[in-house]
């Protein structure tokens, strides 16, 4: 269902796409709450990579996916939504920003 909704990512989050790594985790630590997705990184605003930094990975988490959505088609369009708004903090997108494009 991730690879589904990687396919239908629209520039310029799909021209990012390449430079993130993206893992499904059944969820996130205990003391985040109940999260869906997770970016861990250095923004692209921020230039680039530091040296000795690990590239940028986005966390998509299964479980809390599943408690709202019933059917596939469901959880695809969940995961998307996710995907692009963990790409838009790749990109330097603050929630605000996220929120105006329906990436909230």
């Amino acid at each position: 269902m991730v690879a589904a909704a990687m396919d239908e990512v629209p520039p310029p989050f799909v021209d990012v796409l390449e430079e993130v790594g993206v893992v499904v985790e059944e969820r996130a630590p205990a003391h985040m709450g109940s999260l869906y997705g997770l970016y861990q990184g250095v923004p692209t605003t921020n230039g680039p990579l530091p040296s000795g930094m690990l590239p940028p990975r986005i966390s998509i988490y299964m479980y809390p996916l599943l408690r709202v959505a019933r059917r596939r088609d469901e959880v695809v369009e969940q995961v998307r939504i996710t995907l692009l708004h963990e790409l838009g903090h790749h990109l330097g997108m603050d929630e605000d920003q996220l929120d105006r494009l329906g990436y909230g």
